[in-house]
């Protein structure tokens, strides 16, 4: 709410559904609108924001984040003021090195950015610390990347006018062949077929989020760690 966001949809699949309806009707403030959309195929992110589309306001911009990434104030801020402020897309890009943690490897969307513009974003596979680096190994180069290279962690903004073009990727995908349609590529095809611009806010905010059981208490650690330096507060809602 403090980054300007009113209104909070989650959409959630028939098995773990209640039991998050049941923790925010048991925890959260009474005075937040939220609202369940239920997805009913694990068809990838882009079918998921479908899922949400009846209790989206088709009159006003709106963000996409993952469920579970813990964000950062910095970050949320960015893209609620964007929001309000201009009529582009955007994409908020954290620091490669500020989001990851532990030492199993994960996959990244590595951005290509050209005068605050997205031009690119290539997913990079087993990306992890080495004594050398950061590694992506899989084979794609450079195989080393920057600890400053900038990546997608699906924290979107979408105008209104993107609601067609969410139905036409649907709609076209070929889930025979792949069974998840994806937002990064869908942003690309959108960039190329429709030149729709996506501006790249940069955010010193770090990511948490938990990819592999094991990192768990690491990301306990570090929002622990962000509680004490007053980057994040104690409470989510107070």
């Amino acid at each position: 709410m403090t980054a300007g966001f009113e209104d909070i949809v989650i959409v959630v699949n028939h098995d773990t559904g209640p039991t998050i309806q049941g923790h925010v009707a048991q925890h959260w403030p009474k005075e937040h609108r939220v609202s369940f959309a239920f997805q009913e195929k694990m068809r990838g992110t882009v079918d998921a924001v479908l899922a949400a589309e009846e209790f989206v306001d088709h009159d006003r911009p709106f963000g996409v984040s993952n469920a579970d990434d813990l964000y950062g104030l910095d970050a949320l801020m960015k893209l609620g003021g964007h929001l309000s402020a201009s009529t582009d897309c955007c994409l908020v890009a954290f620091q490669l090195e500020n989001s990851l943690i532990g030492d199993l490897p994960v996959s990244r969307g590595t951005c290509e950015v050209a005068n605050g513009r997205l031009t690119h974003v290539e997913e990079r596979r087993n990306v992890h610390f080495t004594p050398d680096g950061l590694e992506a190994d899989d084979g794609l180069v450079p195989r080393f990347l920057s600890p400053e290279a900038l990546v997608s962690m699906n924290l979107w903004g979408f105008q209104p006018t993107i609601w067609p073009l969410i139905h036409r990727e649907v709609h076209e995908h070929d889930f025979g062949a792949s069974a998840e349609v994806l937002l990064p590529t869908f942003v690309a095809r959108v960039m190329a077929r429709e030149h729709l611009v996506f501006t790249v806010l940069e955010t010193s905010s770090r990511c948490i989020g938990v990819t592999h059981a094991e990192d768990l208490p690491l990301a306990q650690f570090l929002v622990r760690e962000e509680i004490k330096s007053g980057l994040r507060p104690e409470f989510a809602f107070s």
